[in-house]
């Protein structure tokens, strides 16, 4: 598979760097895509991504996507919104699917068969965009919106968090270079806030994992 190519969708958190790790070693990556749709963690996100980037020696490009900001009520990108903990809060409606059929006209134009998503299945419990089902319809709808016809790839679709964070200790991904917090506040001190819903599950999954003390480095 290696001779595939491949494009990801890069958050800088850890399921899109472990995903991106996994799929390196079948594919051959072409492109790292970050998405700035006026997240209040925007900038760490994408401090995070370029580092990752660099690491893996592959070209980034961020794409920006201000009107999604614009027409949504939510936690991640209200400023005097700061619900970080709430499913309902820091659910964006058809984010992960914009971000699939940007991904897909990029596959279209420069031939990519892959594109490389980091679902998981802790988050496909609340998030239906994360779900085997919503990447099923995804290669169906590409079959007709496309002419190369992509398909999405998401290694961790079956893992959970521990797993997650367990193939990254075994495999040596940078961990160190992960965002996943959505409160930039946290920024302050390069750690993570440990109180929003994405630190919630990391922390709790490193404190299982193989390597527990990577809480202290990160929080």
């Amino acid at each position: 598979m290696k001779n595939n190519t491949a494009i990801v969708l890069l958050s800088g958190g850890l399921d899109s760097l472990v995903s991106l790790d996994i799929a390196a070693k079948k594919f051959d990556i072409k492109l790292l895509l970050t998405f700035n749709y006026g997240q209040k963690a925007f900038k760490e996100e994408f401090d995070a991504s370029l580092n990752i980037a660099k690491f893996y020696n592959i070209p980034h490009a961020t794409i920006e996507l201000p009107f999604l900001k614009e027409i949504t009520n939510n936690a991640l990108t209200d400023n005097k919104n700061n619900n970080l903990d709430d499913f309902s809060s820091v659910w964006i409606p058809n984010r992960n699917g914009l971000f699939l059929n940007i991904a897909a006209s990029y596959c279209d134009k420069f031939g990519y068969d892959y594109i490389v998503f980091g679902a998981n299945k802790k988050e496909a419990e609340q998030f239906s965009d994360n779900s085997e089902e919503f990447i099923e319809k995804c290669n169906v709808f590409f079959q007709y919106s496309t002419l190369k016809q992509p398909k999405v790839f998401a290694p961790c679709l079956y893992f959970d968090k521990i797993e997650i964070i367990n193939y990254a200790i075994e495999n040596n991904v940078p961990l160190e270079f992960i965002k996943s917090c959505y409160d930039s506040k946290s920024n302050t001190n390069k750690k993570h806030c440990g109180k929003c819903m994405s630190c919630k599950l990391l922390k709790e999954a490193l404190e299982k994992s193989k390597k527990p003390e990577l809480v202290k480095e990160l929080f």
